[in-house]
């Protein structure tokens, strides 16, 4: 990207692939992750890890996944939308469990048993992590609850983490769920970031990006993020971004109140936020007509590199 150069920057500071090395060490992170590794040694039932749309919970698990030592053997599927079987043929590829052509079922489940069994003989501990799991069809779930029958005479042989948005919760508490609901030992809701933590949040991944100066986001313009991004670390990082090519496109050195505020109007998901949590401030406001085009900000700085 044009602007990493006019900044100092070494990389891009807020992308949107979830990339461990940009995790921001909050209280609410620190909690999360505590949870999942408590929770991991019980050896015992379901972990959930609800939180809004854009909190940060596939960053969290996969910085959780890294955490863990060699005693752990870990299978990640990100998208659950499967039926059972092919969520099984998927748990098997993970682990490395070798399967015969055209098993059924029924088959499938012995042979991840066996294969779990191996891997307990071995002194391993096996996790899944499910991501997105409030998509999961409720068959698939129901055979996640069977997976967790799976158990020597001491544990579990198969250990499950679902990271969900809220949504798992309204479908956990049908009463056909019941029994996979009473196997939720530890769970955790993410929320989204404080004023203070936007504004830690901004500069953590401005260092983490190469930036050496002291502040780069005016305060006014940190107020402005929060407020239009709600504290939604993905919201956050859309508008940061336009933001710096907001303000490299005018060939300046520093974020402001305004770069934001331009930034947020040329996000639609900040939109339908702002209608949300402001009502009675944004009806009176015609978006469409003040929306300006970040790209010809990003332009015009690629013409002013060009001609200083």
């Amino acid at each position: 990207m044009m602007y990493t150069e006019h900044f100092g920057l070494t990389e891009l500071p807020f992308g949107l692939t979830p990339d461990t090395s940009f995790l921001f060490s909050s209280a609410q992170s620190r909690h999360a992750l505590n949870t999942l590794l408590v929770a991991v040694k019980s050896s015992e039932g379901f972990i959930k890890i609800t939180g809004e749309v854009g909190t940060g919970k596939t960053l969290l698990c996969r910085k959780f996944m890294t955490m863990l030592d060699d005693g752990f053997v870990t299978a990640y599927i990100p998208n659950p939308f499967l039926e059972p079987r092919t969520l099984l043929l998927a748990l098997a590829d993970e682990l490395g469990i070798v399967l015969e052509k055209d098993m059924d079922q029924h088959h499938l489940l012995k042979a991840i048993n066996f294969g779990l069994l191996l891997l307990a003989g071995e002194g391993k501990r096996v996790l899944l992590c499910l991501d997105e799991a409030q998509a999961a069809p409720m068959e698939t779930l129901e055979v996640l609850r069977l997976l967790t029958n799976l158990e020597t005479e001491k544990r579990k042989l198969l250990q499950i983490v679902l990271f969900g948005q809220p949504e798992l919760n309204r479908i956990l508490e049908l009463e056909s769920f019941r029994q996979f609901t009473q196997r939720i030992t530890f769970h955790y809701h993410m929320v989204p970031l404080s004023r203070a933590d936007v504004d830690d949040y901004v500069s953590h991944r401005m260092r983490v990006a190469g930036f050496m100066g002291s502040r780069l986001f005016s305060r006014a313009a940190i107020g402005r993020l929060y407020a239009t991004s709600g504290g939604i670390p993905r919201l956050v990082n859309i508008m940061a971004h336009k933001a710096l090519m907001l303000s490299y496109g005018e060939g300046k050195q520093q974020v402001t109140w305004r770069h934001v505020h331009v930034a947020a109007k040329d996000t639609l998901a900040s939109k339908r936020l702002g209608t949300l949590l402001s009502k009675n401030i944004n009806k009176h406001l015609n978006w469409s007509s003040m929306t300006v085009p970040v790209m010809m900000c990003a332009v015009a700085g690629l013409t002013w590199v060009l001609t200083k």
